[in-house]
């Protein structure tokens, strides 16, 4: 009995991630000619823009986060660039200060309080059209900008969100995040095309000035403020949208623990901003995302911790019946030179799950050629789909453990 209703478990979380991964897929084709117009990045008039920098001891990347903003492809007069240090302990004061008679910067600092201070410290300095903010661990293409504010041409549009990218993945590590953020790029323009973008990412998001006006600032919330405004605009019925080709790179963590502290960051934000906004799933005026995307993130995060531990201990039960088999038996190996079908396992659940696992490495592809208008594969693509989901199972426990405590994970 048992068996059979983990059976159940098992093929209704399969159909509900095949079916997800194909409706985003069938969403890239239907909406090929209307992402080919944006990606010509008409402006009819440059928008004046502040871009944020909140810093907290961010002395050896801060340099190069600046500079990538000063050679931005945008008129220099319609734009500004705000730093703030957030009460840094290490030389990041001293840093900046290369920068404090520079005629596009001004600096300020501020007690620690958090990012989401620093940035409503800074809001309330701007003047400009737009604004927006930079992760001082992250650098912009330089033409970013400009195709970001293509997308406010469209006076519905409230906040436009960039292709985040991972920085120089030297290792193996920033390459499953290399990865990882490519299948982003493809998600999150899918999210847009169907009015469903649940995050505004830190790098390189913009808004108009008039949603901090109408909606408030941003907000502690659980350290997951870009979370949290994303749906607070979504609540109140405002057009995010995605510039595919607006490219912002991140500096991936390059140990595991530092990772793990960041995903779990994430993930536990995910979570508590989900309950925050609970009187929006399945309601009809919130849209795709209400009835659709927010359920199914749900399903999605139950699905990857369901399978991902169905996959460890069926393979941990493999290896505990080869010992056993050894230890009866001995060692008799044959080899077997023809080929049988007997010798596979033909199970629906691992033909949808091999299915899967191609369907990731495909829109991964298609993530990269969104953002670089270039198809690439690379090995990493292979063994991404099947040792990311057992390093996230990890976060996600805790994540869920967390939760369910009231515990809160650390930041710094």
């Amino acid at each position: 009995m048992l068996l059979g209703q983990t059976n159940i478990i098992t093929y209704i979380l399969v159909f509900v991630s095949l079916y997800f991964e194909v409706f985003l897929l069938i969403t890239f084709f239907e909406k090929i000619k209307e992402t080919k117009e944006e990606e010509k990045h008409l402006i009819y008039r440059f928008k004046t823009a502040t871009i944020i920098v909140p810093v907290f001891n961010e002395e050896k990347t801060i340099f190069k986060t600046v500079d990538s903003l000063l050679n931005l492809n945008y008129p220099k007069d319609k734009y500004r660039i705000i730093i703030v240090d957030d009460g840094s302990q290490d030389q990041t004061w001293n840093t900046i200060q290369q920068f404090k008679n520079h005629p596009q910067i001004d600096i300020y600092h501020k007690e620690n309080g958090g990012k989401w201070t620093a940035l409503n410290f800074a809001i309330e300095k701007a003047t400009t059209e737009i604004i927006g903010c930079l992760d001082a661990d992250s650098f912009v293409d330089s033409e970013a900008l400009r195709r970001i504010v293509s997308y406010f041409e469209d006076t519905e549009t409230m906040a436009v969100t960039p292709a985040v990218k991972i920085y120089q993945p030297d290792n193996l590590l920033r390459q499953l995040q290399c990865n990882e953020y490519n299948l982003g790029v493809f998600n999150k323009k899918m999210f847009g095309h169907l009015g469903a973008i649940n995050i505004t990412p830190g790098p390189f998001s913009f808004f108009r000035r008039e949603v901090f006006e109408k909606i408030g600032p941003f907000r502690h919330a659980h350290n997951t403020e870009d979370m949290e405004i994303a749906m607070r605009l979504q609540k109140n019925g405002y057009k995010i949208v995605n510039a595919h080709q607006a490219l912002v790179y991140t500096v991936g963590p390059k140990k595991y623990r530092d990772l793990y502290k960041q995903r779990l960051r994430w993930v536990y934000g995910y979570f508590k901003n989900l309950i925050d906004y609970r009187q929006m799933i399945f309601k009809k005026k919130h849209g795709n995302l209400g009835l659709f995307f927010l359920p199914a993130s749900i399903l999605m995060l139950l699905a990857a911790f369901y399978y991902t531990v169905t996959v460890v201990l069926g393979f941990g039960e493999f290896i505990y019946e080869k010992i056993l088999l050894f230890r009866a038996v001995g060692w008799h190996w044959k080899p077997v030179w023809h080929f049988d079908w007997f010798y596979f396992n033909t199970d629906s659940v691992i033909f949808f799950s091999l299915l899967m696992l191609g369907l990731t490495i495909i829109v991964t592809i298609l993530g990269i050629k969104l953002s670089e208008n270039r198809f690439s594969f690379n090995w990493h693509m292979l063994y991404f789909p099947l040792i990311y989901p057992i390093m996230s199972i990890v976060w996600l426990s805790k994540a869920v453990y967390n939760v369910l405590t009231a515990r809160k994970p650390t930041w710094r």
